[in-house]
């Protein structure tokens, strides 16, 4: 663009390149959290693989001792653990380049984890793109594809079966850059942070252990299906309820389950892996907290007779009587958010509304109804409801926390690709609380500058400050001039809740498009 002599649009000007460089810096911690979260389903399913390979080579065995089939099986394997072999291989070539890039940010343990800057963005582009690091970026692609060359050459038939469908791709993903569309490592790093760089690897590792995984079981069915055995039997009961009250029903199931020694199941509670003992049943124990009503989730990860892996995910109820037998739930969440009126429900157990007493320690009780009540808090981390029957008290605890932030909204969009038509026809910006337990809960946009660039303005940005949701005239005239190519962002967002708060909203930014 030009740069004007008047000095206050200079600085106009100066602020629009600064804010241009900002967005393409910026990284939010959703994406970085989303990052990671990919990355270790990545990982998860890669030890899937490996448990599935495991099998098949145990399978291989066993076939290698079989009159019947260990001629055949004397000509398949060997092919197979080459492929595992060549897996292996990069495998242990791709981890090294993830710890070199933990390295490169600082990494360290602390209890137990690692940690270090998932927001690096120099890193990847050092490791694989710009100077001696572009040979990193060079070497990793020929690797990759000396993999999947290799691999498809170990026997005809294999070429044959897996030539275009081998999960691993190693096309240029598309880029606005030209040396992006060019440049592999490029496209990849350039400009990545390290836990999105780390991500990318983790693919790559998994599409090398899927393609792996396919050529082994190919090599398996030459030859025969898996053979898995069930010889272990456990008889198995459970009960309806872990907390009943006279007359009321209890139903137990029982039966027998059949396990298989050479496909023992993966059994987690909330996350960590339970042991399995002699008899192939995971045993978990633990210690309930306060009175009040949990939940346990149990995922059951295991092998099905034809050798794929299935997965069972439960959730185990249970409730924590109190010694009155009392009790409070929340009617929403077990929270309290500030600044809403927050509705419980309490019970007195085996006495009624009017012999139970109820207290808070911090916030606000108005009885609704019998048994009803709401709960304000205005401040503090932690809230204990007391209710005290006969004498004797029981207290529940429940966390406090603020009404989390809105996102700040054009119409239905959050930013990205929209028409110039579509975008053209809103009226305002809006603050929109998505997937929150209340309903109804409403927060008011009370300022935000506007700015175009692109299209239609590749003088001078556009630049509006405005008051309110709804655009102002000089928003308005500047919003009439955008056009498919124009850029359209809003920064400095404030919106005001229930709870009173002013919050300061992320910047979001809209492409103008036909």
């Amino acid at each position: 663009m030009s740069l004007p002599k008047e000095p206050r649009q200079k600085m106009i000007n100066v602020m629009y390149l600064v804010l241009t460089a900002l967005l393409a810096l910026n990284v939010s911690s959703e994406i970085l959290n989303a990052f990671k979260t990919v990355n270790k389903s990545l990982e998860n399913s890669n030890v899937a693989i490996d448990g599935k390979n495991k099998t098949l080579f145990d399978s291989f065995k066993e076939l290698l001792s079989k009159n019947e089939t260990k001629d055949s099986a004397a000509v398949w394997a060997p092919k197979a653990q080459q492929a595992q072999a060549l897996a292996d291989g990069v495998t242990t070539y791709l981890e090294d380049l993830k710890l070199q890039l933990k390295k490169a940010g600082k990494l360290k343990i602390e209890n137990g984890k690692e940690v270090f800057a998932l927001d690096n963005l120099d890193a990847a582009t050092k490791l694989f793109v710009e100077g001696p690091g572009k040979k990193n970026g060079e070497e990793l692609e020929q690797k990759l594809k000396d993999f999947k060359n290799q691999l498809l050459a170990i026997d005809p038939r294999i070429s044959q079966e897996f030539e275009n469908s081998l999960p691993l791709d190693l096309s240029i993903p598309e880029s606005k850059s030209e040396l992006g569309k060019k440049d592999w490592a490029f496209s990849y790093f350039h400009m990545t942070p390290i836990i999105a760089s780390i991500t990318i690897l983790s693919k790559f590792e998994n599409d090398v252990k899927n393609s792996e995984a396919q050529v082994v079981e190919f090599c398996h069915k030459q030859i025969g299906a898996v053979k898995i055995v069930y010889d272990k039997f456990q008889a198995i009961a459970s009960q309806s309820s872990e907390y009943l009250m006279p007359d009321q029903e209890l139903t137990i199931t029982g039966g027998v389950g059949a396990f298989s020694s050479a496909a023992q199941p993966t059994v987690s509670v909330d996350g960590s892996t339970v042991a399995l003992n002699a008899d192939g049943v995971a045993e978990y124990k633990t210690k309930v907290g306060g009175p009040g009503s949990y939940t346990k989730k149990v995922s059951i990860t295991f092998k099905k007779p034809n050798g794929e892996l299935s997965t069972l995910d439960k959730e185990i109820k249970y409730t924590v009587g109190s010694p009155t037998g009392a009790s409070v739930s929340a009617d929403a969440t077990k929270i309290f958010y500030i600044g809403l009126p927050n509705p419980i429900t309490v019970s007195g157990g085996t006495k009624g509304d009017e012999a139970t007493q109820v207290s808070i320690d911090n916030g606000n009780l108005t009885k609704t109804a019998a048994g009803k009540y709401e709960v304000t808090v205005s401040s503090g981390t932690e809230s204990n409801v007391t209710v005290t029957v006969e004498g004797k008290s029981t207290p529940f605890k429940f966390r406090v926390k603020p009404i989390p932030d809105p996102v700040a909204m054009v119409g239905r969009s959050k930013g990205g690709k929209i028409s110039a038509n579509e975008f053209k026809s809103q009226q305002g910006l809006r603050a929109d609380l998505e997937n929150f337990i209340f309903e109804g809960v409403k927060y008011n946009i009370v300022s935000y500058t506007l700015y175009a660039t692109g299209k239609g303005f590749t003088e001078n940005p556009g630049i509006a400050q405005n008051s309110g949701a709804a655009f102002g005239a000089e928003a308005r005239r500047i919003i009439d001039r955008c056009v498919n190519g124009t850029t359209v962002t809003f920064d400095d967002i404030k919106a005001v809740g229930p709870d009173g708060r002013t919050r300061n909203l992320p910047l979001i930014g809209f492409n103008l498009t036909n």
